[in-house]
């Protein structure tokens, strides 16, 4: 019973606090907490690298340009297949699920282009597996070339890269802020507003009531 009863006085003490507080204060309090997230993510987490693999569809002598263009664009869905990256997985040092989580394709409407890109916290790593993807790609399409009339060849070989590709911890730090303080400001928002009793003033006689007063 002492215990509860000790607790009651200070859940009032803490609740009048609170109501003292003017009612923007969830807005700096949100933003403060966002910016301290922000800088724990940035500082916590692993830096990532990406670097990026390029592949060419040529078309053969039977074949015309918008033809190469239909197959880099079926080539690039089905290059994250376990069909493709079976030969990629040894020179990687991945496994399948691990180069799918890893690699990003992506292939232009425009142009009979392929982009292989890999993700590792490691550069040479990242560097390794992109050419890597590519190349087994590459293969993989080359066996039905004579009858596709259509050729992958390597256009540009993915280089270690010299900075990661994750957030820094300025930015983490900055969309911290912002998204604690666009949750602030919605807090504002829905925050049901006190509404003040105001105190009965004097009564002022009625007209009628002044007449009564009036007469003898």
């Amino acid at each position: 019973m002492s215990d509860s009863a000790n607790e009651r006085p200070r859940t009032d003490v803490l609740r009048a606090r609170l109501a003292q507080l003017p009612r923007w204060w969830a807005l700096p309090a949100c933003a403060a907490l966002g910016v301290v997230a922000g800088a724990g993510y940035g500082l916590l987490q692993t830096p990532q690298y990406t670097a990026t693999s390029y592949v060419v569809a040529v078309p053969q002598e039977k074949a015309d340009p918008a033809t190469a263009l239909g197959f880099a664009q079926a080539y690039g869905r089905v290059a994250t297949q376990l069909a493709v990256l079976g030969d990629a997985q040894v020179a990687a040092g991945m496994s399948p699920t691990e180069l799918q989580d890893s690699v990003k394709v992506v292939t232009s409407p425009d142009a009979p282009m392929i982009a292989v890109s890999a993700t590792t916290a490691k550069p040479s790593s990242a560097a390794l597996t992109a050419n890597a993807v590519a190349q087994s790609l590459a293969r993989s399409a080359n066996h039905s070339k004579d009858s596709t009339q259509v050729k992958l060849l390597a256009f540009s070989r993915a280089l270690e890269p010299n900075s990661p590709s994750s957030l820094s911890t300025g930015v983490t730090v900055l969309v911290g802020g912002c998204a604690g303080g666009l949750l602030g400001g919605l807090a504002l928002l829905v925050r049901p507003r006190t509404r003040r009793e105001k105190s009965p003033g004097p009564s002022v006689p009625g007209p009628a009531s002044a007449l009564v007063r009036s007469a003898p």
